[in-house]
């Protein structure tokens, strides 16, 4: 039998999760750094997934608690889209991905791990970045550690918000 080391995968077992959505209950904390959150609009904001498919990998959600489309406001809508534009434009400049998956889970059947929250993710991609670790044991190889992440993109959406 072969044995797959993931020790870092003890944080995600052991870690207590949270009580409540998180994307009304990160906002509201005060250090953005722990909470994973790169940029505030007056309407979304933008985090690091805290358990990506690849680095990179960003959550997009308005600060309004809905779950459905068709609740958002025109101005929260066009403010959703223009912060997905940026987080294209930082990722772009600071890890230049050859591609991205944008979209959206709505509901439990469509996978979300939210579904009472809507949010976007916008997922950096790269030729190659998928392979057999995925495949043959739903595994996936993090070559960089998640606050190296956040430090890379952080002056990316800093610059941007001025």
């Amino acid at each position: 039998m072969e044995r797959l080391w993931a020790p870092w995968r003890i944080e995600y077992i052991l870690n207590k999760k949270s009580e409540g959505c998180i994307f009304c209950l990160y906002p509201q904390q005060t250090d953005d750094r722990d909470s994973l959150i790169l940029h505030r609009s007056p309407r979304a904001f933008v985090m690091l997934n805290r358990y990506p498919y690849t680095n990179g990998h960003l959550l997009v959600a308005p600060y309004r608690h809905i779950s459905d489309l068709n609740d958002l406001a025109a101005e929260e809508l066009l403010e959703l889209m223009t912060t997905v534009r940026l987080c294209c434009t930082v990722l772009q400049e600071k890890a230049a991905p050859q591609g991205f998956n944008i979209g959206m889970n709505l509901g439990k059947a469509a996978g979300a791990g939210v579904d009472d929250h809507l949010h976007l993710h916008i997922v950096p991609r790269w030729n190659g970045d998928t392979n057999f670790m995925s495949v043959i044991d739903d595994v996936r190889v993090m070559p960089e550690n998640l606050l190296a992440t956040y430090d890379a993109l952080y002056p990316g959406f800093a610059a941007a918000a001025g």
